[in-house]
């Protein structure tokens, strides 16, 4: 079985997309969100096939598109939908898998199932991403302990941002994760200068392997 990895964020809006992007496009892999809430504009998984240059055929279909911006328990609901956690099972895919979730490791997808709740069935490696502005140390400590109390294996944190040193290394040190890199803000952002970002401040063989021990 190839490599799958799950992207998660500490919280929403924090360039996670970008960043799986990112990875979608230095493994070569396959893509798949298993919810999108909000479609209005372009989508995640559109995002990602425009910054990556994946094919559709590297762009698996969500598990769940729901109209509304908001937390998919309640954007189902507005939708007239329960999300099923059964139907959101990682795909045995032959190529490499990047995993994106949605928003930070706390949102709701039913009222009684947290998004962490169903990580914790998959038993797959999880990068973390953080941003690197004010309350970083927190909101990444906090998501790293979560993590870990399920038992869900920690691949490392990637950081988005400018640079923020000290709160990059604090948060590696207490959190015991690797510090993977950090993606600093691109401008302009395209396929181009986003591979050329992630090569400068990521080792691509940091991801090459499911083999990462439990935390």
């Amino acid at each position: 079985m190839s490599v799958r990895i799950v992207v998660a964020g500490t919280d929403t809006n924090i360039g996670k997309t970008v960043f799986a992007a990112a990875l979608t496009q230095a493994l070569g892999a396959s893509y798949w969100k298993p919810t999108q809430s909000g479609l209005a504009g372009e989508t995640d998984s559109e995002v990602v096939a425009r910054l990556s240059k994946a094919g559709p055929e590297r762009i698996l279909p969500e598990g769940y598109r729901l109209n509304s911006p908001a937390s998919p328990h309640v954007s189902a609901e507005i939708d007239g939908l329960q999300i099923d956690p059964d139907t959101l099972r990682p795909h045995d895919h032959p190529a490499p898998l990047v995993i994106e979730l949605a928003g930070g490791l706390a949102v709701p997808l039913t009222r009684d199932l947290l998004q962490i709740d169903l990580l914790s069935t998959w038993a797959l490696p999880v990068v973390l991403c953080a941003s690197t502005r004010l309350g970083t140390i927190n909101h990444s400590l906090l998501s790293i302990e979560a993590l870990k109390r399920r038992s869900i294996p920690i691949m490392g944190i990637a950081f988005i941002g400018d640079e923020a040193r000290d709160s990059e290394q604090t948060i590696a040190a207490f959190g015991g994760v690797k510090h993977l890199g950090r993606l600093p803000q691109i401008d302009p952002l395209d396929a181009h200068s986003l591979r050329a970002a992630f090569n400068a401040n990521f080792n691509v063989s940091d991801f090459a392997s499911e083999g990462v021990p439990r935390s």
